[in-house]
């Protein structure tokens, strides 16, 4: 196993972004602080002053990433008094102004979401997942996030009509086809733009931890063995410690002390079991 350097920065992303040199990274993933959120915390940002304070550090996320590179950000727009205020969206608009191409949309779906409601609407069961890209030409490795065909598949491809072995229209006339045909003998299929991921509550000092899940996902979608992943809102650590699991080099940063100490934490015990694996057997292992 080749040798993963995994670092974490305390401090504002926007500053120590300035020492690392331009295209340094292979892939930004990363959740910031919600419009008000965490206010114990972050110390909260209005809605309103949201697009400044983010597109300062933007500034420097768009240096940093490769021309290859992808930058995925999880966020969510809040509810102010009794509807949707529209900071992410133009958040989105001025991010193309400042250079990005806005690539795709992905959801988020939080399978295990609780119920809930409200006077006017019901609980989230969602959150945005945005990818940017400084090129048209990024990498992407589709097949390294495959998913099993489904017992759908047992049935619906046993017994073929006439319409299933050719590319057979819409008969709606959008204009969309397909032939069933193709998917005789695959074992796995291509996702769609919808991640289903039940959250997670297993790290209780840190009251916005996204499942390892997704940040895996999208690690294997975007990168290869020894690419560099940056989280510049690392909270307690969920980036790095998947980056370091699937061999790649990380940088975490966070303005929070206590969070980097968590993040250290998850990421140090991996280094331990690598060298006790390695004294155990008595093979020489990279890291």
């Amino acid at each position: 196993m080749r040798k993963v350097e995994c670092i974490t920065k305390c401090g504002d992303c926007a500053n120590i972004l300035l020492d690392y040199s331009d295209n340094f990274f292979d892939l930004i993933v990363t959740s910031p602080p919600y419009a008000d959120s965490r206010t114990k915390t972050y110390g909260g940002l209005k809605p309103s002053e949201y697009v400044e304070w983010f597109l300062i550090r933007s500034e420097q996320f768009l240096r940093v990433l490769k021309p290859t590179g992808t930058f995925i950000l999880n966020i969510k727009e809040k509810v102010v008094d009794g509807e949707r205020h529209t900071y992410v969206i133009e958040l989105i608009l001025a991010l193309r102004k400042q250079g990005w191409l806005w690539t795709e949309e992905f959801i988020w779906h939080k399978r295990n979401c609780h119920p809930g409601k409200w006077p006017n609407r019901f609980r989230d069961a969602w959150e945005r997942c945005l990818q940017f890209n400084k090129s048209k030409h990024f990498q992407m490795f589709q097949e390294n996030v495959m998913v099993p065909m489904g017992k759908w598949a047992e049935t619906r491809l046993k017994h073929l009509g006439k319409h299933d072995v050719i590319r057979f229209n819409s008969q709606v006339g959008s204009g969309f086809g397909k032939n069933i045909a193709n998917w005789i003998g695959r074992e796995k299929a291509y996702p769609s733009n919808v991640l289903h991921f039940a959250t997670e509550t297993d790290n209780r000092n840190h009251s916005a931890t996204f499942p390892k899940a997704l940040p895996e996902w999208f690690i294997k979608l975007f990168t290869k063995e020894g690419d560099w992943v940056l989280d510049p809102f690392l909270g307690c650590g969920t980036t790095c410690e998947v980056a370091q699991r699937l061999g790649r080099n990380s940088i975490g940063i966070d303005i929070v002390s206590d969070y980097i100490e968590l993040a250290q934490e998850k990421i140090n015990p991996i280094e331990m079991m690598l060298f006790e694996k390695k004294v155990r057997y008595g093979k020489h292992i990279e890291k």
